[in-house]
Protein backbone atom coordinates (compact mmCIF):
# COMPACT_ATOMS: atom_id res chain seq x y z
CA UNK A 1 0.00 0.00 0.00
CA UNK A 2 3.27 2.52 0.48
CA UNK A 3 4.09 1.70 -2.92
CA UNK A 4 0.36 2.71 -4.05
CA UNK A 5 0.39 6.04 -1.78
CA UNK A 6 3.52 6.68 -3.40
CA UNK A 7 2.76 6.86 -6.98
CA UNK A 8 -0.32 8.64 -6.16
CA UNK A 9 1.65 11.96 -5.72
CA UNK A 10 4.85 10.21 -7.46
CA UNK A 11 2.21 10.96 -10.52
CA UNK A 12 2.74 14.45 -10.06
CA UNK A 13 6.01 13.76 -12.15
CA UNK A 14 3.79 12.99 -15.13
CA UNK A 15 1.55 16.38 -15.24
CA UNK A 16 2.18 18.07 -18.41
CA UNK A 17 2.24 15.63 -21.12
CA UNK A 18 -1.45 16.79 -21.30
CA UNK A 19 -0.83 20.40 -21.91
CA UNK A 20 0.44 19.48 -25.73
CA UNK A 21 -3.26 18.82 -26.39
CA UNK A 22 -3.87 22.22 -24.89
CA UNK A 23 -1.96 24.00 -27.82
CA UNK A 24 -3.76 22.14 -30.03
CA UNK A 25 -4.93 25.52 -32.13
CA UNK A 26 -0.96 26.37 -32.33
CA UNK A 27 -0.19 23.08 -33.48
CA UNK A 28 0.22 23.03 -37.62
CA UNK A 29 -1.18 19.52 -37.99
CA UNK A 30 -2.51 18.36 -34.54
CA UNK A 31 -3.97 15.62 -35.92
CA UNK A 32 -0.36 14.29 -36.58
CA UNK A 33 1.84 16.08 -34.33
CA UNK A 34 -0.57 15.72 -31.19
CA UNK A 35 -0.22 12.20 -30.63
CA UNK A 36 3.07 12.06 -31.60
CA UNK A 37 4.35 14.51 -29.21
CA UNK A 38 2.10 13.02 -26.37
CA UNK A 39 3.13 9.55 -26.48
CA UNK A 40 6.69 10.34 -27.55
CA UNK A 41 7.45 12.57 -24.70
CA UNK A 42 5.69 10.03 -22.47
CA UNK A 43 7.68 7.21 -23.57
CA UNK A 44 11.07 9.28 -23.53
CA UNK A 45 10.44 10.75 -20.16
CA UNK A 46 9.37 7.10 -18.83
CA UNK A 47 12.42 5.09 -19.62
CA UNK A 48 14.44 8.07 -18.33
CA UNK A 49 12.53 7.99 -15.14
CA UNK A 50 12.66 4.22 -14.74
CA UNK A 51 16.44 4.05 -15.34
CA UNK A 52 17.71 7.31 -13.18
CA UNK A 53 15.59 5.13 -10.41
CA UNK A 54 17.20 1.94 -11.16
CA UNK A 55 21.29 3.60 -11.33
CA UNK A 56 20.29 5.82 -7.57
CA UNK A 57 18.81 2.46 -6.12
CA UNK A 58 21.79 1.10 -7.01
CA UNK A 59 23.96 3.60 -5.79
CA UNK A 60 22.12 3.82 -2.45
CA UNK A 61 19.96 1.66 -0.05
CA UNK A 62 16.36 2.54 -0.40
CA UNK A 63 16.07 2.89 3.41
CA UNK A 64 19.39 5.44 3.79
CA UNK A 65 17.92 7.82 0.75
CA UNK A 66 17.12 11.21 1.85
CA UNK A 67 13.51 12.44 1.36
CA UNK A 68 14.05 15.93 0.51
CA UNK A 69 16.70 15.35 -2.04
CA UNK A 70 17.06 11.40 -2.75
CA UNK A 71 19.11 11.85 -5.73
CA UNK A 72 21.73 14.48 -5.19
CA UNK A 73 22.38 13.43 -1.54
CA UNK A 74 22.80 9.88 -3.18
CA UNK A 75 26.03 11.35 -5.32
CA UNK A 76 27.09 13.08 -1.99
CA UNK A 77 27.00 9.25 -0.47
CA UNK A 78 29.35 7.96 -2.96
CA UNK A 79 31.64 11.68 -2.89
CA UNK A 80 30.53 12.99 -5.92
CA UNK A 81 29.54 16.28 -3.95
CA UNK A 82 29.81 18.44 -7.76
CA UNK A 83 27.51 16.29 -9.79
CA UNK A 84 25.29 16.65 -6.57
CA UNK A 85 25.36 20.40 -7.13
CA UNK A 86 24.66 19.98 -10.49
CA UNK A 87 21.97 17.53 -9.79
CA UNK A 88 20.28 20.42 -7.54
CA UNK A 89 20.14 23.02 -10.04
CA UNK A 90 18.73 21.23 -12.90
CA UNK A 91 15.97 20.64 -10.26
CA UNK A 92 15.26 24.26 -9.46
CA UNK A 93 15.28 24.97 -13.31
CA UNK A 94 12.93 22.01 -14.10
CA UNK A 95 10.59 23.37 -11.80
CA UNK A 96 10.61 26.09 -13.26
CA UNK A 97 9.69 25.09 -16.39
CA UNK A 98 7.13 22.33 -15.57
CA UNK A 99 5.46 25.75 -13.82
CA UNK A 100 5.86 27.89 -16.90
CA UNK A 101 4.27 24.56 -18.82
CA UNK A 102 1.56 23.87 -16.86
CA UNK A 103 0.46 27.72 -16.73
CA UNK A 104 0.91 27.31 -20.62
CA UNK A 105 -1.80 24.80 -20.32
CA UNK A 106 -4.23 26.81 -17.88
CA UNK A 107 -4.14 30.13 -20.26
CA UNK A 108 -5.35 27.83 -23.23
CA UNK A 109 -7.82 26.00 -21.06
CA UNK A 110 -9.21 29.64 -19.75
CA UNK A 111 -8.88 31.00 -23.12
CA UNK A 112 -11.37 28.12 -24.65
CA UNK A 113 -14.07 28.32 -22.33
CA UNK A 114 -14.05 32.08 -22.10
CA UNK A 115 -14.50 32.16 -25.83
CA UNK A 116 -17.27 29.33 -25.61
CA UNK A 117 -18.41 31.50 -22.59
CA UNK A 118 -18.15 29.47 -19.53
CA UNK A 119 -16.09 32.51 -18.28
CA UNK A 120 -16.26 35.81 -18.94
CA UNK A 121 -15.20 37.29 -22.03
CA UNK A 122 -12.27 39.26 -20.49
CA UNK A 123 -9.87 35.63 -20.77
CA UNK A 124 -10.82 35.08 -24.92
CA UNK A 125 -9.08 38.45 -26.17
CA UNK A 126 -5.56 37.82 -27.34
CA UNK A 127 -2.57 39.96 -27.24
CA UNK A 128 -2.77 42.58 -30.62
CA UNK A 129 0.71 41.97 -31.57
CA UNK A 130 1.68 38.36 -30.09
CA UNK A 131 -1.44 36.39 -30.76
CA UNK A 132 -2.06 34.67 -27.46
CA UNK A 133 -4.23 35.08 -24.72
CA UNK A 134 -2.30 38.01 -22.61
CA UNK A 135 -4.76 38.52 -19.92
CA UNK A 136 -5.63 35.34 -18.61
CA UNK A 137 -1.43 35.05 -18.47
CA UNK A 138 -0.93 37.56 -16.45
CA UNK A 139 -4.20 37.00 -14.14
CA UNK A 140 -3.59 33.37 -13.48
CA UNK A 141 -0.06 34.18 -13.04
CA UNK A 142 -0.97 36.58 -10.27
CA UNK A 143 -3.28 34.48 -8.88
CA UNK A 144 -0.71 31.32 -8.78
CA UNK A 145 2.11 32.91 -7.34
CA UNK A 146 0.21 34.13 -4.14
CA UNK A 147 -1.26 30.85 -3.87
CA UNK A 148 1.63 29.17 -3.72
CA UNK A 149 3.54 31.63 -1.53
CA UNK A 150 0.68 30.34 1.16
CA UNK A 151 0.38 27.07 0.37
CA UNK A 152 2.25 24.19 1.27
CA UNK A 153 3.85 22.33 -1.71
CA UNK A 154 2.96 18.68 -0.39
CA UNK A 155 -0.97 20.03 -0.12
CA UNK A 156 -0.28 22.07 -3.53
CA UNK A 157 0.95 18.81 -5.20
CA UNK A 158 -1.81 16.40 -3.83
CA UNK A 159 -4.06 19.29 -4.77
CA UNK A 160 -3.15 18.74 -8.34
CA UNK A 161 -2.56 15.56 -8.91
CA UNK A 162 -6.42 14.42 -7.82
CA UNK A 163 -7.73 17.48 -10.16
CA UNK A 164 -5.83 16.07 -13.08
CA UNK A 165 -6.63 12.52 -11.85
CA UNK A 166 -10.33 13.60 -11.92
CA UNK A 167 -9.70 15.45 -15.25
CA UNK A 168 -8.51 12.24 -16.83
CA UNK A 169 -11.46 9.90 -15.34
CA UNK A 170 -13.90 12.73 -16.96
CA UNK A 171 -12.05 12.63 -20.62
CA UNK A 172 -12.19 8.35 -20.30
CA UNK A 173 -15.76 8.53 -19.49
CA UNK A 174 -16.35 11.12 -22.24
CA UNK A 175 -14.95 8.54 -24.64
CA UNK A 176 -16.94 6.48 -23.96
CA UNK A 177 -20.19 8.13 -24.04
CA UNK A 178 -19.42 9.74 -27.12
CA UNK A 179 -18.29 6.53 -29.04
CA UNK A 180 -22.12 5.60 -28.00
CA UNK A 181 -24.14 8.62 -28.49
CA UNK A 182 -22.06 10.21 -31.38
CA UNK A 183 -20.65 7.66 -33.82
CA UNK A 184 -21.22 10.01 -36.44
CA UNK A 185 -18.44 12.78 -35.31
CA UNK A 186 -15.33 13.15 -37.00
CA UNK A 187 -12.34 12.41 -35.08
CA UNK A 188 -9.05 13.65 -35.71
CA UNK A 189 -7.76 11.10 -33.29
CA UNK A 190 -9.36 7.80 -32.59
CA UNK A 191 -9.42 5.88 -29.42
CA UNK A 192 -8.20 2.31 -29.74
CA UNK A 193 -9.71 -0.33 -27.72
CA UNK A 194 -12.96 1.27 -26.55
CA UNK A 195 -14.06 0.40 -24.21
CA UNK A 196 -11.88 -1.50 -22.66
CA UNK A 197 -8.65 1.19 -23.03
CA UNK A 198 -10.53 4.12 -21.44
CA UNK A 199 -12.06 1.66 -18.53
CA UNK A 200 -8.33 0.65 -17.53
CA UNK A 201 -7.95 4.42 -17.31
CA UNK A 202 -10.33 5.32 -15.00
CA UNK A 203 -10.14 2.49 -13.02
CA UNK A 204 -6.17 3.46 -12.61
CA UNK A 205 -7.11 7.27 -11.99
CA UNK A 206 -9.73 6.17 -9.50
CA UNK A 207 -7.30 3.42 -7.38
CA UNK A 208 -4.56 6.23 -7.35
CA UNK A 209 -6.97 9.07 -6.07
CA UNK A 210 -8.49 6.74 -3.44
CA UNK A 211 -4.96 6.81 -2.09
CA UNK A 212 -4.54 10.11 -1.79
CA UNK A 213 -5.29 11.66 2.24
CA UNK A 214 -8.66 12.70 3.37
CA UNK A 215 -7.74 16.32 3.70
CA UNK A 216 -6.96 16.21 -0.38
CA UNK A 217 -10.32 15.12 -1.17
CA UNK A 218 -11.45 17.21 0.94
CA UNK A 219 -10.35 20.23 -0.47
CA UNK A 220 -11.14 18.92 -3.98
CA UNK A 221 -14.70 18.64 -3.42
CA UNK A 222 -14.69 22.52 -1.78
CA UNK A 223 -12.96 23.57 -4.98
CA UNK A 224 -15.37 21.72 -7.16
CA UNK A 225 -18.52 22.97 -5.11
CA UNK A 226 -16.75 26.66 -6.12
CA UNK A 227 -16.81 25.55 -10.03
CA UNK A 228 -19.91 24.29 -10.16
CA UNK A 229 -21.27 27.60 -8.51
CA UNK A 230 -19.78 29.27 -11.32
CA UNK A 231 -20.92 27.21 -13.79
CA UNK A 232 -24.49 27.51 -12.64
CA UNK A 233 -24.83 30.83 -12.15
CA UNK A 234 -22.61 32.34 -14.90
CA UNK A 235 -21.12 29.70 -17.55
CA UNK A 236 -24.47 27.54 -18.10
CA UNK A 237 -26.51 30.68 -19.30
CA UNK A 238 -23.54 32.39 -21.48
CA UNK A 239 -22.28 29.22 -23.23
CA UNK A 240 -22.68 29.19 -26.74
CA UNK A 241 -22.47 25.41 -26.97
CA UNK A 242 -24.94 25.27 -24.78
CA UNK A 243 -27.35 28.05 -26.65
CA UNK A 244 -26.82 25.91 -29.43
CA UNK A 245 -27.25 22.59 -28.11
CA UNK A 246 -31.09 24.25 -26.47
CA UNK A 247 -31.51 25.60 -30.20
CA UNK A 248 -31.25 29.48 -29.35
CA UNK A 249 -29.44 31.75 -31.83
CA UNK A 250 -25.97 33.27 -31.49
Amino acid sequence: MGIFTAASIVFFAFIGFDVVATAAEETRNPQRDMPRGILGSLLICTVLYVAVTLVVTGMQRYTEMSATAPLADAFKAVGQPFFAGAISLGAAVGLITVCMILLLGQTRVFFAMSRDGLLPRFFSITHPTFRTPHRATIVLGVVIAVIAGFTSLQALAALVNIGTLFAFVIVALGVIILRNTRPDLHRAFRTPWVPVLPAASIAASLWLMLNLPAETWLRFAVWMALGVVVYYLYGRSHSRLGKLGRGAEF
